[in-house]
């Protein structure tokens, strides 16, 4: 049911609109974001769900001339140039300003909810031909990415080009140096710390890049029978700990701006750098990015000589919190096994392992940009929800 108006009314010397709600609730309108959000064909591009006003036309002072209430589901309003704009009672509502429909809007916009997990992680799984070609499993796909940060695609084939497969079904993957994707395995002179059969400490991938990508794909083609098993922490999860630990360690990890860099030739010749934050916060200091690969933090630290002893202490308990048994998750890869995660938030890691005469383990890698992937979900959700 969409919902009714029963009463509509110009305040405040005519700056704010009242809408009355047949529910008995009501809404405060501003006219100067009435008017910038006029839907008529002159100042709305309805093709494009673009806004055609050109803000140097706009008053930031204006008042209504006139507001009325037509079939108690669409409010008129006449500006002070006779310019008419019309407002639908519908679209008014999902607009309202109050903080609890403010707040209800952005959920639905950024499914926000986090399930946090330590050692205790029920990893979920999904077949990967499910995702390709049912759009309530890519759905739930999708939402379990955001919500819990990781999960494990089965059943893929043990072949080069599956990840191209899964970047074409969200839209496009993100081109790096490294390539659109890229071999993890043990390379002469290799070029990244992964292409060796060394320990892989916990780590965000690309932190040297200003915008790193939101989401990691590894493909296992080959396992080793010994070793190479893959460890997981959630760094949101630790983040919190760590706050609620010793707040000044996370103060400084969270203020601190880290040098990275990546010095190299791969899908071309690359000299990186970057300065991160080990902990990226919003607003209300509440993690949304973890920045941290000790392997490409650079050697140049950009701070004055006493903090730099503070810093690697706050370093040091993050680091120890993400390695702690109640935190980190530990499994192995199979071939056909495809791990999908949360770059911003899921820190990876892996054990060494041996290799011989043959390659013993093979992964294919490949990223998406968090813009794409919430796009896809996006639509996925309009299409097996029927919601606009």
């Amino acid at each position: 049911m969409s919902p009714g108006i029963q009463k509509v009314e110009a305040l405040d010397e005519g700056h704010f609109v009242r809408v009355e709600w047949e529910d008995g609730s009501e809404s405060r309108y501003p006219c100067v974001w009435l008017r910038d959000n006029c839907q008529c064909p002159r100042c709305f591009l309805r093709s494009a769900g673009a806004r055609k006003l050109v803000f140097e036309d706009l008053d930031v002072n204006i008042v209504v001339k006139e507001v009325t209430l037509a079939d108690r589901k669409k409010v008129s309003i006449t500006w002070p140039d006779e310019h008419a704009s019309e407002y639908e009672a519908e679209w008014l509502k999902k607009r309202c300003f109050s903080e609890e429909a403010r707040a209800e809007v952005q959920e639905d916009l950024f499914l926000p909810e986090r399930q946090y997990w330590g050692s205790d992680l029920q990893l979920p799984e999904i077949p990967f031909e499910e995702i390709m070609y049912n759009d309530e499993r890519a759905y739930t796909w999708l939402c379990t990415l955001k919500k819990v940060g990781i999960v494990l695609l089965t059943g893929a084939a043990t072949r080069q080009g599956e990840l191209v497969k899964l970047g074409h079904r969200i839209g496009f993957l993100r081109l790096t140096f490294y390539g659109p994707t890229w071999q993890v395995q043990d390379k002469a002179d290799a070029n990244n710390v992964a292409y060796t059969t060394g320990k892989l400490c916990f780590h965000t991938d690309y932190p040297v890049l200003q915008h790193p990508p939101g989401v990691q794909f590894l493909h296992c083609i080959k396992q080793t029978a010994a070793g190479g098993q893959s460890e997981v922490v959630d760094g949101f999860h630790v983040s919190n700990k760590l706050k609620k630990q010793n707040p000044q360690a996370y103060q400084i990890l969270s203020s601190t701006a880290v040098d990275y860099t990546d010095v190299g030739v791969d899908y071309c010749d690359f000299a990186v750098q970057c300065k991160q934050r080990i902990i990226d916060v919003d607003s209300r200091g509440q993690a949304v990015r973890i920045n941290y690969n000790n392997a490409t933090r650079d050697t140049v630290f950009d701070i004055p000589a006493e903090k730099v002893r503070p810093f690697y202490a706050a370093l040091k308990e993050f680091d120890d919190l993400l390695n702690s048994t109640e935190h980190k998750f530990t499994y192995k890869l199979k071939p056909g096994d495809i791990v999908t995660f949360d770059n911003w938030r899921v820190l990876h890691g892996r054990q060494s392992y041996q290799t011989g005469s043959e390659e013993t383990r093979h992964l294919e890698g490949a990223y998406a940009d968090w813009d794409v992937v919430m796009s896809r979900l996006r639509l996925l959700r309009k299409g097996v929800l029927n919601r606009d």
